[in-house]
């Protein structure tokens, strides 16, 4: 397998040293904006490549010599200072879509799986699908979302996180749905804090940030867990973002076998169903906005 990155930062830089560690990527293509940061990180994994005794081949390109790989991970970010108390992800979308839309040009006709990871990663999925005429572009961000949400249910009930079965779908940002209708805990309906829960979805990622200035491992084990799925490597469930039939990119449950999606929308109850058409009303509009602009 031969993957791109694009964007050395924070999450960049994870997705590679996981991509050693996982040892099925024989070659990883490296682009940056910056051409320091990707010849740093290219230099660093190369290190690491020698130390673990992995495999694979690490080379510094550009996004328009990565036509040829199985799998392309986009995650530049544009040089701004984001100081939205809310909907954070949603306050990159001006900076971040012309560095998308350039990628889309760049790689026009691609056909193989682009991942992307910019926030707002709904949007922007959408429109580096529309604009490049690729069509299998997932977004990653529903799976940590999900993860979030298992997680913090288990602590809060005191049981393990294996037993709690549910997911976070939607906007990946303030307009996420947690499902709680259909969340069991082994195998038997539960009552969900829905708030509570809410407000330690909203606090960890600012806590990452505060603490270590922004989320990246969790992020990049999203983006390992798109590629192993989406390129046929496990068959399973996993949530990404994908086209809905409204042309709305959307966080959904998906199951691949041999890399072939099927979605897997949960059963929704009425408030659940109405906060899916409000992210859905949302996330258009921020599209149709953003559309006249670049």
């Amino acid at each position: 397998m031969r993957i791109g990155l694009i964007g050395a930062g924070a999450v960049g830089q994870s997705v590679g040293a996981l991509l050693v560690a996982a040892g099925w990527c024989t070659e990883l293509l490296i682009a940056s904006g910056s051409q320091a940061s990707a010849r740093g990180l290219v230099t660093d994994l190369e290190d690491l490549t020698e130390v673990t005794g992995s495999c694979m081949r690490v080379t510094l390109t550009t996004p328009q010599a990565m036509g040829s790989c199985d799998a392309i991970v986009l995650s530049p970010r544009a040089p701004f200072t984001n100081t939205a108390r809310r909907d954070v992800r949603m306050a990159g979308l001006i900076a971040n879509a012309p560095l998308i839309v350039h990628l889309a040009r760049q790689l026009t006709g691609y056909t193989g799986v682009a991942v992307m990871v910019t926030n707002p990663v709904d949007v922007l999925a959408r429109i580096f699908a529309e604009r490049s005429g690729c069509e299998r572009v997932v977004g990653i961000g529903a799976a940590t979302d999900t993860a979030r949400y298992r997680l913090t249910l288990a602590r809060h009930l005191g049981v393990p996180v294996g037993a709690v079965r549910g997911h976070v779908i939607g906007e990946h940002g303030d307009g996420a749905v947690i499902c709680a209708s259909t969340t069991t805990v082994h195998g038997a309906p539960v009552t969900v804090p829905v708030q509570q829960v809410r407000t330690e979805l909203a606090a960890r990622p600012r806590r990452i940030s505060d603490g270590i200035g922004r989320t990246r491992l969790g992020p990049a084990g999203a983006v390992l867990d798109a590629l192993v799925h989406t390129l046929g490597l496990a068959d399973g469930l996993t949530e990404v973002s994908v086209r809905q039939d409204t042309g709305v990119w959307l966080g959904m449950p998906v199951h691949y076998t041999d890399g072939a999606p099927a979605m897997c929308p949960p059963a929704l109850d009425d408030s659940e169903t109405a906060q899916l058409a409000a992210a859905t009303e949302k996330l258009h509009t921020a599209y149709i906005r953003l559309s006249k602009e670049i």
